[in-house]
């Protein structure tokens, strides 16, 4: 499928509609109107997009569908890890590299470091992506906060930083993420939060872990709570796929940039891993 905005806008309302109204079912002419498509025209773009209907997306939207994630698809990282990597850390077709700040840059909450920012249209709704000049440092979602907390969320984390506005030097990245290509990834985070974040790199899209799971795997098997605090404070969502983590009970668990966000992300990976032929 082309990968425009046109579409990622689409999509994002579909999703929206279909997630606020997954208890009534709304039929597809239903949906269709209100994203202003026709029924067939909506049913092969959002086909194209999630791999399967907009009906059967429905059933992946629900909790049970996370249940039942932790039930059949969930990861034992220390497994994951075993393999590397460069065999796990896939987001669909999307390879992605990565270095992290030393812990003496870190503790300079970002002085000297420029980071680049703009706003760019997702399947997901509107993101807000940063990076420095060694790759993405930053992504998150505004639909559930707004533009003003993501961004003052984002400045908040390297206080000291320099900030600049520019889509145009960002949107060959973020096309490539979108698309389904190669992103470099730059972790800015304490040494214990990068541990985390690494681990969530190992969990394969369309399978989930638990906090208690990434607590074993970076041997801290008591560190729970810490573990779930620096999921939490990822700062480059849906690329390192903290969505993937839930709680021990099946439940959603906290989500950054809003549950309705988690849920959609869940949802397409789980659709897409269960259309994609078997090798």
């Amino acid at each position: 499928m082309k990968h425009d905005p046109y579409h990622h806008a689409v999509i994002a309302r579909a999703i929206e509609y279909i997630d606020t109204t997954v208890g009534e079912q709304p039929r597809l002419d239903e949906v269709a109107n209100a994203v202003g498509l026709s029924p067939m025209h909506f049913q092969r773009v959002f086909s194209q997009w999630a791999g399967v209907s907009p009906k059967r997306y429905q059933q992946y939207l629900t909790l049970d569908h996370a249940k039942s994630l932790l039930r059949d698809r969930f990861t034992l990282l220390d497994t994951a890890l075993e393999t590397g990597l460069s065999g796990t850390g896939r987001l669909h077709d999307l390879f992605l590299t990565w270095e992290a700040m030393s812990p003496g840059e870190f503790a300079a909450k970002g002085r000297g470091l420029t980071i680049t920012w703009g706003w760019f249209d997702s399947p997901f709704g509107e993101m807000i992506v940063a990076a420095t000049p060694r790759g993405i440092c930053g992504m998150g979602f505004t639909a559930e906060f707004g533009r003003d907390w993501s961004l003052e969320d984002m400045k908040n984390r390297w206080r000291d930083a320099t900030y600049v506005q520019n889509e145009a030097a960002l949107q060959d990245q973020v096309s490539a993420i979108i698309g389904g290509d190669t992103a470099n990834l730059h972790l800015i985070g304490a040494p214990f939060q990068i541990k985390v974040w690494e681990a969530l790199l190992n969990v394969p899209t369309g399978h989930v872990t638990t906090y208690g799971e990434i607590a074993k795997s970076i041997g801290n098997p008591k560190a729970v709570r810490a573990v779930g605090t620096a999921v939490g404070r990822n700062p480059i969502s849906w690329l390192i796929p903290c969505h993937r983590a839930l709680r021990k009970s099946g439940g959603l668990g906290g989500y950054h940039w809003g549950l309705p966000v988690k849920r959609a992300l869940l949802a397409w990976e789980g659709a897409r891993a269960d259309a994609a032929p078997e090798n």
